[in-house]
């Protein structure tokens, strides 16, 4: 089976990091042929080749960039894939409108497209997600808002995010030294937030409940690693609230997985999220997780460890009895990358 995987690598963030991960499980599987094509100089391009992927780096700098659309054509031409897989709206967009050229360049039977959607923001009724022959979601948060704005149930398949155990064990294995870089005592309780400083991620809430936690723990101190359009307002808030001296703001980390491995509690404050995949490796590392009942968060946290959406009382007080009395849960096989592989390569056999 001959697969051509998209994704326009404008960011790295989780949902490439997924693709990274498919793309490597299904190299190493005898009944795919695959290529992964994506922006020339990203992120994604350069660990999938680190991965022993094969690669296409293309011209792909704006969302619909024609040269990447026609590439994708060209790419098809020669590879002639029974699937091409798009990971993103814009390489769902450009995958559709390749089929339909090689559909008119009559090359005979043209690929079947599938898309996958991590996300749960309204989807617009031109979506180009109306014209995938499937769509693989993350979690079932996702399924249900498709299915709301009109994508056949039938047409939809959920398959977890996954994560590989090991490769995080191996990367959180690399030391990160927060404490020392923030001039904290070792042993300083860590709350952590890993994720882009953005209304969909409510650091704000977290703020709130920093405030409301010194009562109680005012030892403990709070990280939010992560960059974005946010920043100015969270640092505003920060000083609004007084908890300069226990909130911190690192900005991006490239080493996720060792600044979690150093915290004490990973928190998601989330009003909107597909799954989390930052909790699954959270759990990997056998660290207690408090999150929102936002999106598809609930299917990976126990009950317990779950507080309303904004509701920062309840947040910061879960996060102290996670402090005082640990609670870890294992990472459930269903969310590893394996068996996402394996669901996703179920869904290719389904359709060729």
């Amino acid at each position: 089976m001959r697969v051509l995987q998209a994704d326009s690598g404008r960011v790295w963030r989780g949902g490439q990091n997924q693709v990274r991960l498919l793309a490597r499980e299904l190299a190493r599987s005898p009944d795919v042929d695959q290529r992964l094509v994506t922006r020339r100089g990203s992120e994604l391009a350069r660990r999938a080749a680190t991965d022993g992927v094969r690669v296409r780096e293309v011209p792909w700098t704006m969302g619909l960039d024609p040269r990447a659309g026609w590439r994708l054509v060209v790419e098809a031409l020669e590879f002639r894939p029974d699937v091409i897989h798009a990971h993103d709206g814009h390489a769902v967009g450009l995958a559709v409108w390749a089929r339909r050229c090689l559909a008119w360049l009559g090359v005979g039977s043209v690929p079947r497209v599938v898309a996958t959607h991590r996300v749960v923001f309204p989807v617009r009724s031109r979506s180009a997600l109306f014209r995938a022959d499937l769509v693989i979601v993350i979690s079932e948060a996702v399924k249900s808002l498709l299915v709301a704005a009109g994508v056949p149930a039938a047409a939809i398949r959920v398959i977890p995010s996954g994560v590989d155990p090991d490769e995080v064990r191996r990367a959180a294995a690399a030391h990160c030294g927060i404490r020392a870089k923030l001039g904290l005592p070792e042993g300083t309780p860590l709350a952590v937030n890993v994720a882009a400083l953005e209304a969909a991620k409510d650091q704000a809430t977290l703020l709130r409940a920093a405030a409301v936690a010194r009562r109680a723990r005012p030892d403990l101190h709070w990280v939010i690693a992560g960059e974005g359009g946010l920043r100015p307002a969270l640092e505003a808030e920060i000083r609004a609230l007084g908890v300069g001296d226990r909130v911190h703001l690192p900005g991006y980390s490239d080493r996720p997985e060792a600044l979690l491995a150093e915290a004490d509690v990973c928190v998601m404050s989330s009003r909107a999220e597909g799954l989390g995949s930052v909790v699954l490796e959270a759990l990997a590392l056998g660290k207690p997780v408090v999150a929102t009942r936002a999106g598809g968060l609930p299917e990976v946290v126990p009950a317990e460890w779950l507080v309303p959406v904004a509701d920062d009382e309840t947040l910061a007080r879960k996060v102290v009895a996670a402090l005082d009395h640990p609670a870890v849960f294992p990472l459930p096989p269903r969310f590893t990358a394996s068996a996402m592989a394996a669901g996703v390569l179920a869904v290719y056999k389904t359709l060729v």
